[in-house]
């Protein structure tokens, strides 16, 4: 039996990669025609609509629970309100982590080519979806709902550890999971027409984030030494632990009249939102399987986030 040298297979394989800088090339060109200015594409002085949600309901946390069941609509509406409030905040936290990676990411490169280029069209995004969720937090007047002190604590020590295809893995966690809520939220007409403007500005460039960040890491997966990427199984299982936890954060619950320990008990013994969380992370561990991600300790910690099957 004949065995194909190493090197040949790392050639082929990084033979089946597109050009980086003709992908950046198409991802500029896509942002100078598909980039919006939240304070100027949205209403927001316009009252929000008596009865309509603030998030589909069937991706609020407590869905088809039995606490859901008890709760009037108007309980069950201002859940949502504040989840959608949560969710903002968890978003800008997530996006200056990014931007901070991202950063990172192109410092000791070429400032002149169409890939760093692309990084910083992105970070102006990123820039602007902060700005605009912390808006919408305001415009609705809940709290801001920032994440625990341990989680703010790991975002930095990860920020400071994290390999660059480790970097690219978080990324795509913190984008793919919401990005497939919001693609459900968006054309939802039961949903606030301001948090509907808000999440289709997001999903329209979040696209591109998600393309540059998905060509490069399936890159650095077959260039980055050996260790490089068994520490970003690990390290991207540990976070997508993290990013599991912080989804939810138990002060929603108190805000709108509720036992948070007993919300947090049936959320985590609630089916529905176990096959929610699964479905909107597939897309992305499909990818992370495919490319070599999920192995070994990687592969395990990623089953107990929750997010694998």
């Amino acid at each position: 039996m004949t065995t194909v040298p190493e090197a040949d297979v790392l050639r082929d394989a990084l033979g089946l990669l597109k050009d980086r800088e003709q992908v950046a090339e198409r991802l500029l060109d896509s942002s100078a025609k598909h980039s919006f200015d939240p304070d100027k594409e949205l209403d927001w002085d316009a009252p929000f609509e008596e009865g309509k949600w603030f998030w589909p309901p069937e991706l609020v946390s407590l869905y088809d629970t039995p606490l859901w069941r008890k709760m009037g609509e108007e309980q069950r509406i201002a859940l949502s309100q504040h989840e959608a409030a949560a969710l903002a905040s968890l978003g800008i936290w997530f996006e200056i982590i990014l931007m901070q990676l991202l950063v990172r990411h192109i410092y000791d490169k070429a400032a002149t080519s169409a890939h760093v280029r692309y990084a910083l069209t992105e970070i102006e995004d990123e820039c602007r979806h902060s700005k605009m969720f912390a808006r919408l937090i305001a415009r609705g007047g809940t709290p801001h709902y920032p994440v625990s002190r341990a989680h703010m604590n790991l975002g930095r020590l990860f920020k400071t550890i994290s390999t660059t295809p480790g970097s690219f893995t978080a990324t795509l966690l913190g984008e793919e999971v919401l990005d497939w809520m919001q693609r459900l939220t968006f054309p939802d007409e039961r949903v606030q027409t301001l948090v509907r403007g808000v999440t289709r500005i997001h999903v329209v460039e979040e696209a591109r984030h998600v393309r540059y960040a998905r060509e490069e890491l399936r890159r650095q997966m077959l260039t980055a030494p050996r260790w490089s990427q068994e520490f970003t199984r690990v390290t991207s299982g540990e976070f997508a632990r993290v990013f599991s936890v912080a989804f939810v954060n138990p002060e929603v619950y108190t805000n709108v009249g509720l036992d948070k320990r007993e919300a947090m008990a049936q959320v985590k013994a609630s089916g529905h939102r176990r096959d929610v969380m699964q479905n909107g992370a597939r897309k992305l561990t499909d990818f992370l399987d495919e490319i070599g991600v999920l192995r070994g300790a990687g592969r395990r910690l990623w089953r107990s986030s929750g997010l694998l099957a």
